[in-house]
């Protein structure tokens, strides 16, 4: 598709919203826009269903309402886009830069957004069930109220406002938590639950006298007390655990060998 031909299409779309007879909605279904520049465009309600925009620029886009179902969306810059209620089902997200993008509401069903940067987004409400999000960046994302049933949160950061459910945080002193029903993270610190639990043991205190020129003393304070927090309430279950359990069985036993 060409510059001319997209830029028709925009402002068809444009006057579409406007309420204008002649105007058309933005059908982009299938189209190849790989690299493309739209940033800021206004494409609410636009179809780009299976539509390539692999490393497209959609900085302060508006995609509120979009269908972008099927679409490669991989190493696409959504930062501070408006993806409020947007279709994003069964894309390819990966490496994607969604920082501070709008994405309340928004269906990110079995969504791949591995290692993508989702850091300051607002997932309130989204449905995310099944996506993949390892190594995600979710720093300071909300993601309150969100569906996380059958997502993959291995890897990534839980740093985030959780939804209380599969993600649980917490501020605690100067640092914040965040766990999963198998992995605590404490300010950069993401490690299992039961090696966390091994703190107050020889081994275990040396390892956090390693972290931190603090963190020993604020083990000793608080610990403990998120310990007993996460065994009061427990995150639910995403069904990823038992596999992640049985390949760092696999690399121990492998290690043992060696």
């Amino acid at each position: 598709m060409t510059n001319e031909e997209l830029k028709v299409i925009l402002n068809n779309h444009k006057l579409w919203l406007d309420g204008k007879e002649e105007g058309v909605r933005a059908n982009l279904e299938g189209a190849n826009l790989e690299g493309a520049n739209l940033g800021y465009a206004n494409l609410m309600g636009a179809n780009l269903r299976g539509a390539n925009l692999s490393d497209a620029d959609l900085s302060g886009a508006d995609l509120s309402g979009a269908d972008l179902s099927d679409a490669d969306l991989s190493g696409a810059d959504f930062s501070l886009a408006d993806l409020d209620y947007a279709n994003l089902s069964d894309t390819d997200l990966r490496y994607a830069n969604l920082e501070g993008a709008k994405l309340k509401g928004a269906i990110l069903e079995y969504a791949d957004l591995r290692r993508a940067d989702l850091r300051c987004a607002d997932l309130r409400r989204a449905n995310l069930e099944g996506a993949d999000l390892k190594g995600a960046y979710l720093k300071f994302a909300n993601l309150m109220g969100a569906n996380l049933r059958g997502a993959n949160l291995s890897d990534a950061t839980l740093l985030c406002f959780g939804n209380m459910k599969e993600i649980r945080t917490m501020q605690i002193d100067t640092w914040e938590v965040g766990y999963t029903a198998d992995t605590l993270q404490i300010g950069f610190q993401r490690h299992p639950i039961d090696k966390w639990r091994k703190w107050n043991t020889e081994a275990g205190r040396k390892w956090i006298e390693q972290m931190d020129n603090v963190a020993f003393e604020w083990a000793d304070r608080n610990l403990g007390l998120v310990l007993q927090i996460i065994d009061a309430n427990p995150a639910a279950p995403t069904g990823h655990e038992a596999a992640l359990a049985a390949v760092s069985e696999t690399h121990k036993l492998k290690g043992e060998t060696e």
